[in-house]
């Protein structure tokens, strides 16, 4: 019996000690431990959050598709990761960068603001958006430095003609480029995106483009059907090329200021195409001002 009340009462000691050691010690583990393991995700998991746009975010990104609403606010947007990267290592000041939590990790050094697919899709001018959205301030004018070859442009309203023809002065290192007013905005989305990042690289400058010709004793070149062989020309290294709209080509006010008419020959044996595209034919005036 003796040894019998010993061994309830070791096994109640026991069993006490057990149980506090299981309500204390373990519960006290659990609770560092969880916070150890929920915290680091917790903290991830904030960083990297979806969040809503509010909707007057998506009311104001929309707008921006406008150039009064863009010249309003100072803002433009631009879209795809490649010309989003150069517009991050360029001179232009960011204002709110959106990105799906995809590509996250390709911006996390700078401060962005993580939102489902869906989201990008209400803001996005693309019809497949490529996860990435940002709003950049437009820049304040700079003078214009008219040493060496500059191109001007008359009523190029094309949105994709005007940013290949951006990327075609950053490609042949022109460095200024003069619109008349009348020429489609640079900050348009579509320019945005067609120039894949080289409008950081190239001034552009809008003006009266006839009062502009007029202050400027440079040689000035435009396009014509009926002007002398290019490639027979000898172009001098400071000169004004003038390009015109697509389908009426420079205007009779821009043509009163030219010195020089130039020509693009055809080589086709059935000699039927009419005309080139302007973004086409500034290219190959380009390279040739380049070569000679």
């Amino acid at each position: 019996m003796e040894n019998k009340s010993k061994n309830v009462q070791i096994g109640f000691i026991l069993h006490f000690v057990f149980k506090k050691c299981i309500f204390v010690f373990p519960n006290q583990l659990h609770t560092q431990s969880s916070k150890e393991v929920v915290a680091f995700p917790n903290q991830k998991s904030e960083k990297n959050r979806s969040m809503s746009l509010s909707k007057n975010q998506i009311k104001l990104i929309r707008s921006l598709n406008q150039k009064k609403s863009r010249h309003k606010h100072g803002l433009f947007v631009v879209e795809g990761t490649k010309t989003v990267q150069e517009f991050l290592s360029s001179s232009f000041e960011l204002d709110a960068l959106f990105v799906t939590d995809a590509l996250h990790s390709t911006f996390d050094a700078f401060n962005v603001q993580v939102v489902v697919p869906s989201e990008i899709k209400k803001i996005s001018a693309l019809t497949n958006p490529s996860g990435v959205l940002a709003l950049f301030r437009i820049p304040k004018k700079e003078m214009l430095d008219a040493r060496g070859l500059v191109l001007a442009l008359d009523g190029v309203n094309d949105p994709g003609n005007l940013g290949t023809i951006i990327r075609l002065c950053d490609w042949f290192g022109i460095s200024q480029l003069v619109c008349n007013k009348n020429t489609v905005d640079c900050f348009n989305p579509k320019v945005v995106q067609a120039t894949m990042g080289s409008l950081t690289r190239v001034q552009i400058h809008y003006v009266d483009l006839e009062r502009y010709l007029q202050t400027s004793t440079a040689p000035k070149y435009m396009a014509d059907m009926n002007g002398e062989d290019v490639y027979k020309s000898n172009l001098p290294e400071e000169a004004i090329l003038i390009m015109g709209n697509e389908a009426n080509g420079v205007c009779q006010e821009i043509q009163k200021q030219c010195t020089h008419r130039l020509s693009i020959p055809r080589f086709g044996i059935l000699q039927k195409t009419e005309s080139l595209n302007v973004a086409s034919a500034t290219a190959i005036l380009l390279s040739e001002f380049k070569r000679s």
